[in-house]
């Protein structure tokens, strides 16, 4: 969470500095005339609790299953929840946020002959974002993993013999070969939520929601700058579905790895709070805000592209597969239709919400 936190605060200072940058004279390139920020901020502020309401929705629901026993990760619905919000994880990643990245990059208020012109780099971006994603989420596990079993010890293996202890603490073996005297060597079981599947629930929660509140933020700063009020009124219906999705996605992910209270609770807050806290930015910065500005269209269509690269990687690989695969699904014809059809829903309802937002 403190990386998180703090990669937050470098992504909010780079777009603070970098989203005033001035305007470019070509024609498309300058900014439209609005209706003046008085006219627009009644439907920002709408567009503030909304989208709060969505998320906090979204990310709880998964997250309660205390109240409601059949929201549990060991139940069906559950898998069947799951595989929804991952079918608009991976819509996010591939409809939303990676198209937005190549206009960004390949806009021509950048300038003809520009370097961003010549490579495509938001795929690139996109592909380096998704293998670094494995690389962190790998070491992390290992690192974590390894921690936990160099501070418990390893169990000492005495092979196939019949063992019985000895007064005075002495383990005593009868085996082919002979007998071994020495201390009992009894470690305490790993706890649950230190296997390793816990510890990867958790390593991929965090790395998540890092991808999600990168486009969240975009997109909160994008709503709350805007002039337009054609612009906010679809995009506040759009978001709040948008964020309740993903909130779904993301819930899932938290209550699988079983995270203790407050962890849990800050981790939803912070995904509840950022694309309001976006929007509230884009209000202060409306003034000074250009979206076809060099500056703008460089930084946001960087953090699309890495944004997407993490979304992506995360849907197919850690949700999808994982789930896909395992023996639960695999020997349960009904609930692997039932997964199917949710995950083809999640994905075709959030690309149909490209049209809005």
């Amino acid at each position: 969470m403190k990386a998180a936190t703090a990669a937050m605060l470098i992504l909010q200072l780079l777009l603070l500095f970098c989203l005033p940058a001035p305007a470019m004279a070509d024609g498309g390139c300058t900014p439209d005339a609005g209706a003046g920020e008085q006219a627009v901020l009644p439907l920002k502020v709408a567009a503030i609790g909304l989208i709060l309401a969505a998320g906090a929705l979204g990310v709880l629901l998964p997250m309660l299953g205390g109240w409601f026993p059949s929201l549990r990760s060991e139940r069906d619905l559950f898998f069947v929840v799951k595989a929804f919000a991952a079918g608009v994880i991976l819509a996010t990643g591939l409809v939303h946020v990676l198209p937005d990245a190549f206009e960004n990059l390949t806009s021509p208020c950048l300038g003809e002959g520009g370097p961003w012109q010549e490579f495509p780099f938001a795929g690139f971006v996109a592909m380096v974002s998704a293998l670094s994603t494995l690389v962190i989420e790998t070491c992390a596990t290992s690192f974590f993993l390894g921690r936990g079993t160099f501070r418990r010890g390893s169990p000492v293996d005495v092979g196939p013999a019949d063992e019985e202890v000895a007064p005075g603490g002495h383990l005593h073996t009868h085996a082919s070969h002979g007998h071994a005297h020495g201390p009992v060597l009894s470690p305490p079981p790993l706890p649950k939520e230190d296997t390793s599947d816990q510890i990867r629930h958790r390593v991929i929660s965090q790395v998540l929601e890092l991808g999600i509140v990168v486009h969240s933020v975009i997109i909160g700063i994008s709503l709350g700058a805007s002039t337009q009020p054609s612009t906010i009124r679809p995009l506040l219906g759009a978001l709040s579905f948008h964020q309740f999705f993903e909130g779904l996605g993301l819930g899932g992910c938290i209550a699988q790895a079983k995270f203790k209270g407050r962890a849990a609770f800050l981790m939803a807050l912070f995904f509840t709070l950022t694309t309001p806290v976006g929007v509230a930015l884009g209000i202060g910065v409306a003034a000074k805000y250009d979206e076809n500005g060099g500056g703008a269209l460089i930084v946001e269509g960087l953090l699309n592209a890495a944004s997407a690269g993490i979304l992506i990687y995360m849907a197919l690989v850690d949700l999808l597969a994982a789930d896909f695969m395992s023996p639960k699904l695999r020997s349960h014809g009904r609930l692997q239709l039932a997964a199917y059809l949710a995950l083809f829903l999640g994905a075709g309802l959030m690309s149909l919400l490209a049209k809005w937002a």
